[in-house]
């Protein structure tokens, strides 16, 4: 994947990297610690909030569940963690699967989407039209877990 800043300007706060063939990307922002919300229902809250943002309807929640904290590169800064699998419309129906890593040492909701579009109906068929595998939820949780925190400075001064 690579960088989306070529095609529309991306936060500070943000990361976004498109696959240069299809319409899949990963974004991982890092954005304020929303300390009155717990559990799913923040986990609900930012998948909610991105679909505003977008301009979209949420469709469908289809699961949220939480990480182990055990599993994480993040598990000595993360107080608790959840994927979330769902569906918004936007011009097409696009489904998420969401992470959200709640890192209150940092006042910081890690918020890490992965946006799968349907595949695109080609009329020819050929081996450069061939799409690649899909990423699954596991593919996704394994991103999630293997986060590392590499310079703290990136939450700024504490």
């Amino acid at each position: 994947m690579g960088p989306l800043t070529d095609l529309r300007p991306v936060p500070d706060n943000q990361e976004v990297f498109c696959h240069p063939r299809t319409d899949k990307s990963l974004i991982v922002e890092l954005l304020e610690l929303q300390a009155h919300m717990q559990g799913e229902a923040a986990a609900r809250y930012h998948f909610e909030d991105v679909g505003r943002v977008q301009g979209s309807r949420v469709l469908q929640v289809q699961s949220v569940q939480p990480l182990n904290l055990e599993s994480l590169a993040l598990r000595g800064c993360c107080q608790e963690a959840w994927v979330l699998s769902g569906k918004l419309q936007v011009a097409k129906d696009v489904t998420l699967h969401q992470a959200l890593l709640r890192v209150p040492p940092y006042q910081t909701d890690l918020l890490v989407t992965f946006n799968h579009p349907p595949p695109d109906n080609r009329s020819s068929v050929g081996p450069e039209n061939l799409s690649p595998p899909s990423w699954n939820l596991g593919d996704f949780e394994q991103l999630v877990t293997s986060l590392t925190l590499h310079d703290p400075s990136i939450f700024g001064p504490q």
